[in-house]
């Protein structure tokens, strides 16, 4: 575990997302959850002996398998934005183990068969104003890498966690991107929060360089797509572009082949999504709140 200010912290060594952690007077507030359930309860126990209150709270920043299927071991309320909430409506209740191939970290951990997933208690639109004694804690949506994509940002301390909005050295979830809003998403946080503590849940403290060389790549992932998109696409044509895809990133050659998979499953995806766009339905969830403080 590791501390960026008093009270606030992050561990990068579960299977899955960096997860972190804010230790308020009120109580504890999680962001993401380990992938397995056991990793979650060592994470809880170990914040358990720096909060005295017993008081707890879990923040998904996203729906990825990856932060969200570990999350009912925690046992508490969870809170995520409402187009997340929406999309635990066409999942099965249960973890049932098909494999996506979408490049994840946690791809092929079968011990996950069968976990029953943790469907959000708290849902927003905008922003929620989070008071627990301490820092105000802001909860902001930032769509992008996914419609429902959130930060949660601690102005007074100059900290942000940022989900899967800039990864470094891999490229990026496409399944369920907007590249333009994308885009100006980015934008916002180099204009906003250039003099923060920058935390990706995939790649740990970003600088604003990498923001720039994000930017870099989605706009020529952008060019591509818009000329693949003028001649039909098939599978074909998407397998043609990943190699000059990768070259952007000094990445790790051992994790090559689960790249190639994350842009196939993600290109493949984005297309289909484009072409057969979802139809919008208000969320069935207990709670909704907008631009409240908690």
């Amino acid at each position: 575990m590791k501390q960026i200010k008093p009270g606030i912290y992050y561990e990068e060594t579960y299977l899955g997302v960096m997860v972190g952690a804010l230790i308020q007077p009120h109580g504890t507030i999680y962001i993401d959850a380990p992938l397995r359930a056991e990793d979650a309860r060592a994470w809880r126990t170990t914040l358990m002996s720096q909060s005295s209150s017993p008081n707890r709270l879990l923040i998904t920043l996203d729906s990825h398998i990856d932060r969200t299927l570990g999350a009912k071991a925690f046992d508490c309320p969870i809170m995520a934005h409402e187009k997340t909430a929406q999309v635990f409506r066409s999942r099965p209740s249960v973890f049932k183990g098909q494999s996506l191939e979408d490049g994840s970290g946690g791809e092929g951990y079968l011990d996950s068969i069968g976990t029953r997933w943790a469907i959000p208690d708290i849902t927003f639109s905008h922003q929620v104003v989070l008071h627990w004694g301490g820092a105000e804690v802001l909860v902001e949506h930032h769509p992008g890498p996914t419609p429902g994509s959130i930060w949660v940002i601690i102005p007074s301390e100059k900290v942000i966690f940022i989900g899967d909005c800039v990864v470094v050295n891999q490229p990026p979830f496409l399944a369920h991107a907007d590249l333009n809003t994308w885009q100006d998403t980015l934008e916002e946080l180099i204009q906003k929060y250039h003099e923060f503590v920058i935390l990706s849940s995939r790649s740990g403290t970003v600088k604003i360089e990498d923001i720039h060389h994000q930017k870099t790549f989605l706009k020529d992932l952008k060019s591509r797509l818009e000329k693949i998109t003028k001649k039909n696409p098939t599978p074909e044509s998407f397998s043609k572009i990943i190699p000059p895809l990768l070259s952007h990133f000094e990445m790790d050659k051992s994790k090559e082949d689960q790249y190639i998979k994350r842009l196939q499953f993600g290109l493949y995806e984005y297309f289909n999504r484009r072409d057969n766009p979802p139809v919008e339905e208000p969320p069935e969830i207990p709670q909704e709140i907008e631009e409240e403080q908690l």
